[in-house]
């Protein structure tokens, strides 16, 4: 009987006395206050919280300073962001608060975090939460909106320069013309040469004058062999290219004012060729709650349901679906093949690089030529970022001479890199 007693006490009660302590120690310990873990939160935060929740205000979510003083413990926090459904489900009081207040909108499961993971978004939320809000500075003269732009109204003035300049050029010809007239005529001169010499300037006669149809042939050739050249070399261009889109979305309002990482849309950025139109699902991520575009009321958001058969007063889904029909945008020849995640995980190139500041734009464009003289440029200037990558050291070791290895130092012109 005791042996029994025993053994019940080591397979129930100790258990559940380390889940209690392990609890206790997670609560009782202190958020990470390293830079590096912090700057690794931010990084965590931007690219997956960002989209739903801020620091210190209320977005689609609660906002998050101060988290881990309204919740049981950290571990709660753990269980909460791997798998919330499953926290709701186990009735816990305040995940059902959470659930009912915010309509019954699930967060998105992380189940591939890793406490530490978690822990650094907690410290860069702490650390968010203590800053002190500064009061915006003062913007000095037109420099805030020019940035470094040459100001329209300086190029006026070099234009309007310019043609005083051509104007005084003519006058000071005409007077040259009329010096030397009267010095010839000082002196004898035949009646041939006087004739040459006194004869009126005219329109008609400069018109009729070898020299000017020379002139008119050779600057009407010049103008249409650039024409043919420039078409030429447009074939195929699209830059500027902005096609109206079935829905009116806007990137200024998304990626610019609620800085939604480009990422958390355009997933396929980071895992494969194509960067991917995201999926209607995405968008309802937010707009379960957020039924009120800022610019384009509800008419906008409600072809968003009907693509998706969403009911916003009942919150439930119909079942039934119909695509939207975007219309791309950006398009590469298909001999020209372009890895997305290679460029973006590998090389870190910013999305803003080749499609430009698509947070400033309502109806987004081709910004870039994304043309192969203009890929081929980008590859002779980019550094490549070897640091902390051992892949790189025999290229390294190689290429020591150099201040900075380029990407044409690594195959990067190959013809086969982009044709195959």
């Amino acid at each position: 009987m005791m042996k029994r007693s025993i053994s019940r006490f080591f397979t129930r009660v100790v258990p559940a006395l380390i889940v209690l302590f392990s609890s206790f120690s997670l609560q009782a310990q202190d958020i990470p206050t390293d830079p590096a873990v912090i700057s690794a939160g931010e990084a965590l935060f931007n690219g997956n919280c960002k989209t739903c929740h801020r620091v210190k205000q209320k977005l689609v979510g609660p906002a998050l300073a101060g988290v881990e003083t309204r919740v049981p413990s950290v571990k709660w926090i753990f269980d909460w962001v791997r798998n919330p459904a499953k926290v709701i489900a186990s009735g816990d009081e305040y995940a059902n608060k959470i659930y009912t207040e915010y309509n019954k909108s699930q967060m998105t499961a992380f189940s591939n975090y890793k406490d530490e993971q978690i822990l650094s978004i907690l410290a860069y939320i702490n650390a968010e939460a203590s800053k002190v809000e500064a009061a915006p500075a003062p913007v000095a003269g037109a420099a805030a909106g020019g940035g470094s732009s040459v100001p329209s109204t300086y190029l006026d003035t070099i234009l309007i320069g310019m043609v005083i300049i051509l104007i005084l050029l003519v006058i000071i010809l005409a007077l040259i013309v009329n010096a030397l007239r009267k010095f010839l005529n000082q002196r004898e001169l035949s009646s041939e040469e006087a004739e040459v010499v006194n004869s009126p300037i005219t329109i008609g006669s400069v018109s009729r004058s070898p020299g000017f149809t020379f002139l008119v042939i050779f600057i009407v050739g010049v103008v249409a062999f650039k024409s043919v050249i420039d078409g030429l070399y447009s074939i195929g261009v699209q830059k500027e290219y902005q096609p109206k889109q079935p829905i009116a979305f806007s990137h200024k309002i998304h990626a610019g004012q609620y800085e939604i990482e480009c990422k958390y849309c355009h997933t396929g950025a980071m895992k494969g060729k194509q960067a991917n139109i995201p999926s209607p699902n995405i968008c309802m991520n937010c707009h379960t709650q957020i039924k009120q575009g800022t610019t384009t009321g509800t008419g906008e958001i409600a072809k968003i349901y009907a693509a998706v058969g969403f009911d916003p007063d009942t919150q439930l889904y119909s079942g039934v679906t119909k695509p939207i029909e975007w219309v791309r945008i950006h398009n590469l020849p298909d001999l020209a093949y372009f890895n997305h995640s290679q460029h973006v995980n590998v090389a870190g190139v910013t999305c803003q690089t080749c499609h430009g500041p698509v947070e400033q734009m309502d109806v987004v464009k081709q910004y870039s030529l994304l043309t192969m003289g203009w890929c081929i440029d980008c590859h002779r200037k980019t550094d490549v970022n070897t640091k902390g990558n051992a892949y790189y050291d025999k290229l390294v070791e190689l290429h020591n001479s150099k201040k900075a290895m380029k990407v044409e130092d690594i195959g990067g012109l190959e013809c086969a890199k982009c044709h195959y």
